[in-house]
């Protein structure tokens, strides 16, 4: 046995212990801050547009059965195998593949979805007001979520419903010839390239051309009026614009810096095993699994440290139970 091995080993087990403290948190960080964040974006009170708001709330509902059905029902088994031996004799693992899969979809393509209406609403005003409506969202978001369930219905013929408790290489059983099946192994690759290779380039260059329009406009007008002032007073339309794209930025960097290790593991994994000799550290795809599951975690504490009014809607909601508590009391 090789020092390489003992090495990649210890490591593997080392973030074993560390994903039986790590999952159990951040299921009950998770569960909560994504209610939370469902309850404050759906009042309405935080100064978005109705459209940007319904977008919010979809991703944030993703998140929500990513965090139950991935973490809570998949992963934290896994860590935990001995106290969820009684699941070797659960046979309902594909039916919980295709709910766990068309969740992970929803909350990728939610936010395509929403980075695809930024864009439209910051670069083509002529398109904005048909488009970045309400009544567009519900229909986008909609046709996102049937497509996503009807596309990972293969998952049902692919696995058995049989749970194996393992990431190695599948968390349900599979018979031998389906795990080296050339058709089935096309159609599983083809699944990592939907989701999340192609979100990702969509994403880059959705925001790179987002970037490139708000610089060259807001040259423009910081020209213009300065012709008709005199000097630069502040501009509300580009400020507007500068809070759009925070919010859009960071929701989508927080995606792709979350998703990366994740993306390239299990497209690399699949290449393996159609002959294509690409292995990685078992312990990396560990970690491609941790960092992608933080990633439903994460958008509360982006929308309190980019929007104002997020924040005192949270603050206003921590307050009042308190207040009531403190009420009670006496």
């Amino acid at each position: 046995m090789s020092l390489g091995y003992l090495i990649k080993l210890k490591i593997l087990w080392a973030l074993n212990d560390v994903q039986k403290m790590y999952y159990p948190m951040l299921a009950a960080v998770g569960v909560p801050l994504n209610v939370v964040t469902i309850v404050i974006l759906s009042r309405g009170k935080c100064g978005l547009s109705k459209c940007v708001t319904h977008y919010l709330v979809a991703m944030a509902a993703a998140d929500l059965l990513v965090v139950i059905i991935d973490l809570i029902l998949r992963q934290i088994p896994i860590v935990y195998r001995d106290q969820f031996l009684f699941l070797l004799h659960v046979r309902i693992c594909n039916i919980h593949a295709i709910l766990l899969y068309a969740a992970t979809d929803c909350s990728v393509w939610f936010t395509v979805t929403f980075t695809f209406d930024r864009f439209v609403a910051i670069c083509c005003q002529k398109l904005k007001l048909k488009n970045c409506t309400e009544q567009t969202a519900t229909v986008v978001l909609g046709t996102v979520t049937v497509l996503s369930c009807l596309r990972n219905i293969f998952w049902y013929f692919l696995y058995t419903s049989e749970y194996w408790l393992s990431n190695s290489p599948w968390f349900c059983r599979v018979t031998i010839g389906v795990s080296r099946s050339l058709v089935w192994a096309i159609v599983e690759l083809i699944h990592y390239i939907l989701t999340p290779f192609i979100p990702f380039i969509l994403i880059l260059l959705l925001n790179a051309l987002t970037v490139r329009h708000i610089l060259v406009s807001s040259r423009a007008r910081s020209r213009l009026r300065g012709r008709s002032s005199g000097e630069s007073p502040s501009d509300p339309e580009m400020e507007n614009r500068r809070k759009s794209m925070i919010v859009l930025f960071v929701i989508s960097g927080n995606f792709i810096l979350l998703w990366v290790v994740f993306m390239v593991c299990s497209i690399l994994r699949r290449l393996n095993y159609l002959g294509h000799s690409i292995s990685l550290p078992t312990f990396v795809p560990e970690i491609g699994f941790m960092l992608q599951l933080l990633s439903g975690c994460t958008n509360t504490f982006i929308y309190a440290v980019t929007q104002r009014k997020f924040r005192e809607e949270l603050r206003n909601g921590v307050k009042y139970p308190l207040a009531m508590v403190v009420k009670l009391i006496r």
